[in-house]
């Protein structure tokens, strides 16, 4: 008995590549995890049907989202930090009074792996539901050792059960432990003589982070670690001007950043820095929504010095508790004006890019077969409309994993 897999084809659909939408309906086929045809229908012959299963014809497709910015895994709930911003405490007031990363460390810390990993499973399906097929998880609310490697652990377990890549990010330096109170420096002589080290000899992390903020850790800070990532040969992202401007994102981007995110605040300098080290800026709309932020990341300034911009959901218990990323598609668009192609582009293309997979996120030849598709009139309705239930076939490394039928 033959165990090949059917060929795939798709049939007189609209094509998102991952940075534009293609001109004239096309024939999509899938073959062994990878897409061997994308033609235009006026070209296509039939003899390239024999042997395919017939999919879908006439809907919208995209490469699978990306979603390459999220804390996923954490315990706890941060809902009365939601209530008492909107009485009127700031984010840094919160932070400050114990709140903030440091409550979801507490909750973090006291579970198991099992129960931190049952609690991001519904998230995960969230984004799953609504069309990512590769996502970054960050630590980051551990703070020590054990704990950290903790949250990696899980995050690899959830890419291991559910057809989804998840890169691992270790976020360290997120934020002080209360046990180094007025010891940054001690803390940060932590992540770089232990925490790296036996998370790279574990294999458990494919990327390091920071944050760099005044209420966190100092661009100083934030180098020594990427030197320490360096040593072991792991890539460098950061969270960087979010609140202000310390230079935290032309600091990483002398390091070669895979991206710098938020960016808020960045400059002019920050923009060059980020052109000229080929780095992704990573915009994450549902932190600046529920904060409540005015100050606008440098949008035509990264459009015109040609840096990518990359989208991400930010999913976190404290500061994006959003778990929908078409959201995320929307949000960009009214708040940072984004045009939905660039939305779009931003959870594709350029969502693989700031996680230095450059393969993913297209709709090309050759490339994997992430694919999403979707029950919309054109690419743009996806961030036009805030709308679950779109999403008709979710095909991950070129396997169907999610068909709805819809009965009329």
């Amino acid at each position: 008995m033959s165990t090949t897999e059917p060929r795939l084809l798709w049939r007189d659909i609209t094509v998102f590549d991952g940075l534009d939408t293609l001109p004239e309906p096309m024939a999509v086929i899938v073959a062994e995890g990878r897409i061997t045809t994308l033609v235009p229908m006026r070209e296509f012959d039939d003899a390239l049907a024999e042997g395919c299963q017939e999919m879908a014809q006439g809907a919208v497709m995209t490469p699978g989202l990306v979603d390459c910015h999220t804390h996923l895994v954490f315990g706890g709930s941060r809902a009365d930090e939601f209530e008492r911003r909107l009485e009127g405490a700031s984010y840094e007031e919160i932070a400050q009074g114990g709140g903030g990363i440091l409550s979801t460390v507490r909750a973090t810390r006291e579970a198991s792996e099992n129960a931190l990993l049952e609690a991001a499973v519904p998230r995960l399906k969230a984004l799953i539901d609504d069309g990512v097929t590769t996502l970054e998880i960050k630590s980051g609310y551990g703070l020590t050792v054990a704990d950290e490697l903790k949250m990696l652990r899980v995050a690899r377990r959830l890419g291991e059960a559910f057809p989804v890549r998840v890169v691992t990010t270790l976020l360290g330096a997120h934020a002080l432990p209360p046990e180094f109170e007025g010891d940054s420096d001690g803390y940060i002589d932590l992540v770089c003589n232990e925490m790296i080290p036996a998370a790279a000899d574990e294999g458990l992390a494919d990327a390091v982070d920071v944050f760099c903020e005044t209420i966190a850790f100092s661009v100083a800070q934030c180098e020594r670690v990427f030197q320490a990532a360096r040593v072991h040969g792991l890539p460098i992202k950061a969270h960087a001007e979010q609140l202000s401007n310390l230079g935290g994102s032309a600091m990483a981007a002398r390091y070669g950043a895979l991206s710098a995110d938020h960016i808020e605040y960045l400059d002019d300098a920050g923009v060059a820095a980020l052109r000229d080290a080929g780095s992704t800026a990573v915009l994450l709309p549902g932190a600046f929504h529920t904060l409540r932020e005015t100050q606008l990341p440098p949008i035509a300034a990264l459009r015109e010095a040609g840096v990518p911009i990359a989208l991400a959901t930010d999913a976190n218990p404290g500061s994006s508790p959003l778990f929908f990323p078409t959201l995320m598609l929307n949000l960009a668009c009214a708040l940072f004006r984004l045009t939905p192609r660039e939305a779009l582009a931003g959870m594709t293309a350029h969502g693989a890019r700031a996680l230095g997979l450059q393969d993913l996120g297209r709709l090309r030849e050759g490339a994997p077969a992430d694919l999403c598709l979707w029950d919309v009139e054109n690419p743009a309705a996806l961030a036009y409309a805030v709308q679950p239930g779109r999403l008709r076939q979710r095909i991950f490394n070129g396997q169907l994993q999610r068909e709805i039928t819809h009965e009329h």
